[in-house]
């Protein structure tokens, strides 16, 4: 292969949501991309995240109004871009009385409506019991509220559909392929990559983009100095996931007793509640990141300081966590570092290197751009930005009328149960009849695997979502963990391990 041939734009090392993000606004500047991911696409924290896409409210509480506007206005540049995978939910904030007074929550709730430019979501509003059924699994204690918007997000398949729009525009994407050396040569980088723990490959970058995540303090010590490596301080988020507690369509935000808010939102079509997160330094392993029994204990305890029915650690149903790279601010306690990102440029002998810390999964895209605007002097060939009006795979749909979208699958697919019609929809939005094709009944799917996964789906993320192994299918790429027995799940394991001997 000639060095031109070999010879990379961006080598990005990372294949979370920042990473995908700027791997596909790059590709579609023009640019010779490659990203790696030495696991799966979404693999750590940017799976690990409490699925909104919001302004953050109690940022407003640390005077972060500028990260909370970009998150607002990219709210609803989000909501644009792929409808299938985000929609918008209202949230119940229940005043508690001895804790934050109504009147700041009133004034905060304002600013969260007017801060942004909200042109598409509702505003606030005050809740009473007496009116409101929103109430009912609430003790009595909880009278009043305020009900407000933000969005859901399938934050694993945001990433997916990142790397898939970055490889349909040219990009490599390169899963279960670590970087195990950068060398800085004259005013490039030559790096080698290991592909599934075994055979190596070297490749040369102009940029690289050190977008590891926890691992970027890593990435960046292995460049060879550290003279203005990134500072990070590692943040552990965990949520539980337990049977549904309350039959609302709308989530709630609770003030907890030492100052965090903690989630418990409708999950999996309403079959759980997700609860979560918590907020803790972590300095162990990053490979095993679980949920210590301290953090399940203290979800529930504020679980069961609002809702009636009481829940305990042998309710939960299954757990994930993530750990968060955040800048190193000085703060005195995790919750209050900031949330916003930091990129910081540094030149290894010549050899420039972007990296990439913190950051929130509403505003990724707003990140890229940035990114990309810092490298403008060392990528002049580099087209204009694009991403702001240019739907995600999928999210072409029309007006962004979702339910106008399903009703013209049930149309199309007649046949098709509607719980899984309407779950692969949600999924694929306009790919789905990628997925389905020319089907004309549930026989023409294939293997029937459990919890209304089929033998296409399976083949179609293989194919196009770089889908490796049944976890990345079970827990990244869907959800249908949560819904298969263990038989179900260790037949599909078995799939995968028959596909690697053949």
């Amino acid at each position: 292969m000639s060095a031109d041939e070999n010879m990379y734009d961006l080598l990005v090392i990372g294949g979370g949501i920042n990473g995908a993000g700027i791997a596909r606004d790059a590709a579609g500047r023009g640019l010779k991309v490659l990203l790696c991911e030495k696991d799966d696409l979404a693999a750590h924290t940017s799976s690990a995240s409490t699925k909104l896409i919001h302004g953050g409210l109690r940022y407003l509480e640390q005077y972060d109004f500028g990260l909370v506007r970009k998150a607002l206005q990219e709210r609803e540049v989000l909501l644009k871009a792929a409808p299938h995978i985000i929609w918008p939910l209202r949230f119940v904030l229940p005043h508690h009385k001895d804790l934050r007074p109504a009147w700041l929550i009133r004034l905060g709730l304002f600013l969260y409506d007017h801060l942004g430019g909200r042109k598409i979501l509702p505003p606030t509003r005050t809740l009473k019991r007496s009116s409101s059924k929103v109430f009912v699994p609430l003790k009595n204690q909880f009278s009043k509220g305020f009900e407000y918007s933000d969005c859901w997000v399938e934050d694993a398949r945001l990433v997916a559909l990142n790397a898939t729009d970055a490889s349909d525009r040219g990009a490599a994407i390169m899963t279960r392929t670590a970087c195990t050396r950068l060398t800085p040569i004259g005013t490039h980088w030559e790096a080698e990559l290991r592909v599934n723990g075994a055979a190596s490959k070297t490749i040369k970058a102009k940029v690289v983009i050190n977008a590891a995540g926890p691992w970027v303090d890593s990435i960046a010590q292995q460049a060879g100095t550290t003279r203005n490596a990134p500072q990070v301080r590692l943040v552990k988020g965990s949520h539980i996931i337990v049977p549904k507690l309350f039959e609302d369509e709308r989530c709630f935000i609770f003030q907890a007793g030492d100052g965090r808010v903690v989630f418990a939102i409708p999950y999996e079509r309403g079959a759980f509640t997700l609860i979560g997160t918590t907020d803790l330094p972590y300095n162990d392993d990053l490979d095993a990141v679980e949920a210590s029994a301290d953090e399940i204990d203290y979800l529930c305890d504020v679980s069961n300081s609002y809702f009636d029915t009481q829940i305990s650690p042998s309710d939960v149903v299954s757990t994930f966590s993530g750990v968060r790279p955040l800048f190193e601010d000085q703060a005195e306690n995790a919750s209050s570092v900031t949330r916003d990102y930091v990129l910081k440029v540094d030149h290894h002998d010549g050899a420039p290197m972007l990296s990439v810390i913190g950051g929130k999964i509403t505003t990724y895209r707003k990140l890229a751009e940035d990114a990309l605007k810092q490298l403008a002097d060392l990528l002049p060939d580099a087209q204009t930005p694009w991403t702001a009006n240019t739907p995600l795979p999928g999210g072409d749909i029309a007006n962004a009328d979702f339910e106008a979208f399903e009703a013209e699958c049930a149309a199309r697919y007649p046949w098709l149960d509607p719980d899984l019609r309407y779950r692969l929809a949600r999924t694929y939005g306009t790919r789905v009849f990628s997925v389905l094709g020319q089907a004309a009944s549930i026989s023409d799917l294939g293997h029937p695997f459990g919890a209304g996964l089929y033998q296409r789906e399976v083949d179609y993320l293989i194919a196009h979502e770089f889908a490796q192994s049944a976890d990345d299918i079970l827990w990244r790429r869907t959800k249908l963990g949560l819904h298969m027995t263990q038989a179900e799940i260790f037949a599909l394991k078995d799939h995968f391990s028959a596909r690697l001997v053949a």
